[in-house]
């Protein structure tokens, strides 16, 4: 068999290995939450919690040494051994009868999750750079294995469990998952080909962490954070916030909310050959310009507000003689008022058509007939109406914006890491997933707090705003470094600096030329 068929038999075994092995990964969220629903077990709200995000976290801190373990030893071998080994504590579940045996079984299996790391590492391998964006695009497009399990999971519940009748029988699904996996890694091993990065030699732990020390590493981390992270994050996150802000039911915010995570898997294979053909750089531009927009404007919130406004005060003193909506008399003096003009009232009558908010200011009496006043005392006090629906499909279309432009970031930034480190592809591409991971699964808590602390939903797009200016200055401000190092003579004419100016400030930034090990920023 030909290189090239060879290539293409280890990509698609690698995106079916992963489809399994994140479908396997996200049980939980169904399991768990079939489980306290149908009170098999007496789980609190935060113990739920652990036990849908424990295999989330314990899957990304293993990342790392997980992709150490793939340049070292080859990617057929460590994936193939990692899905065995997750195999195991994934039919355990089955047989779990309390909170701690059931949080130890999703502690082991969650290393599955891991398997991302492996996959990118075992993949670049097999192709040259100028293809290795669509090969890993085409890899990733295993997220897709999340929404498999959201949506055939709770069937094969239901079937299993006859409705609900037969609530024991939910133990079969697990096994039938470790099945699945034990079946996966008999076809990857009998379609796949060993090869690890050709011309290296065995390396030191010390060696093969060097890249630790990069901080071009963590700059990439960040990017995952929000574009892997995020989208985790908000693909569980988006349900309550539909429930609570659109008081629509739990069916319906599921629907809405796959509007978000669905199309991440084809996406991000999308984004993989955009990064091929239009560069990394280029298309991390787009992602993070399009989430900064795309959440700044999610962050208005749905809200009906009055505010106080323009009041009417007596210029004389006097005894009221007459008062109506659009008028009122103290003696001879008329102070003419500003009646509502309806706009609001009209709109809270159309609920979920508008798009634009609505606001009316008018002016409301405080005296009444016969009242005396004195001189500066109040006649009508002022109110500024603001009511703005936050109109759920537009809502949602800007929410799928930003889970189209997260799926095509996920290609792009791991699209930067063959280019940069060929040969700590594992190492790098651990640490990048560890750090998506970590914000999968710390985001919703903070969003939680976020929510205690102010009781605005919309928090969680203030912070993905920040965070979006955050990636964007940090990408911008290197790539005019790299600018001003290769090419200062450009960079002075388009920035119009006086030549000495220039060469001063090009002293200060150049850095030297950046090895794989190297120390950069």
């Amino acid at each position: 068999m030909t290189d090239r068929r060879k290539a293409y038999s280890v990509l698609t075994m690698n995106t079916l290995a992963f489809t399994v092995c994140f479908a396997c990964w996200m049980i939980n969220g169904v399991l768990v939450t079939f489980l306290s629903e149908h009170r098999v077990f007496q789980w609190s709200d935060a113990q739920i919690g652990w036990l849908i995000g424990i295999p989330v976290l314990t899957g990304s801190l293993f990342r790392l040494p997980v992709g150490i373990l793939t340049d070292r030893f080859g990617g057929r071998i460590v994936f193939g051994i990692l899905m065995l080994i997750s195999a195991l504590p994934m039919s355990l579940l089955s047989i779990a009868n309390s909170y701690e045996t059931f949080l130890l079984a999703s502690l082991g299996f969650g290393v599955v999750g891991a398997s991302f790391a492996v996959g990118i590492a075992y993949t670049s391998v097999w192709f040259p750079p100028e293809k290795q964006g669509t090969a890993l695009g085409i890899f990733g497009a295993g997220n897709a294995g999340a929404a498999l399990t959201s949506m055939g999971a709770p069937l094969v519940l239901q079937y299993l469990t006859n409705g609900g009748e037969s609530l024991e029988a939910w133990r079969q699904l697990p096994r039938y998952y470790a099945f699945a996996l034990v079946a996966m890694t008999g076809l990857f091993f009998l379609f796949t080909y060993p090869r690890k990065v050709a011309g290296t030699r065995v390396r030191t732990l010390t060696e093969q962490l060097a890249p630790l020390k990069v901080m071009r590493v963590w700059r990439f981390g960040l990017y995952y954070f929000l574009v892997f992270g995020g989208f985790v994050a908000l693909a569980q996150w988006l349900i309550p916030y539909y429930v609570s802000v659109y008081a629509v039911s739990i069916a319906t915010a599921g629907f809405l909310a796959a509007i978000f995570s669905l199309p991440s898997g084809v996406i991000r294979a999308l984004g993989g050959w955009m990064s091929d053909h239009w560069g990394a750089r280029r298309v991390m531009y787009w992602v993070l310009g399009s989430c900064l927009v795309a959440c700044a404007l999610l962050v208005v919130p749905r809200m009906d507000i009055e505010s106080p406004g323009r009041s009417v005060a007596a210029r004389m003193g006097g005894t009221v003689t007459e008062v109506t909506e659009q008028a009122i008399s103290v003696g001879e003096r008329t102070y003419p008022l500003k009646a509502s003009s309806g706009n609001v009232q009209a709109s809270l009558d159309r609920p979920g058509t508008l798009i634009l908010p609505t606001f009316e200011f008018y002016q409301l009496p405080v005296v009444k007939e016969g009242d005396t006043v004195k001189r500066k005392q109040l006649l009508a006090r002022g109110v500024t109406h603001i009511y703005f629906q936050a109109n759920i499909w537009i809502f949602t279309f800007l929410v799928f914006v930003v889970g189209f432009m997260m799926g095509i970031g996920k290609a792009a930034v791991y699209k930067h890491i063959p280019a940069y480190f060929p040969h700590d592809v594992g190492v790098v591409g651990g640490i990048v997933g560890v750090i998506g991971g970590l914000g999968g699964f710390l985001c919703p808590i903070f969003f939680g707090y976020m929510l205690e602390w102010t009781g605005i939903w919309t928090t969680c797009w203030i912070f993905f705003t920040a965070l979006s200016v955050v990636c964007l200055w940090w990408m911008h401000r290197v790539i005019r470094r790299m600018m001003h190092r290769e090419v200062p003579q450009l960079m002075m004419q388009l920035e119009q600096v006086h030549p000495a100016i220039a060469i001063e400030n090009n002293s200060q930034t150049v850095v030297p030329a950046q090895p794989a090990t190297g120390v950069t920023r």
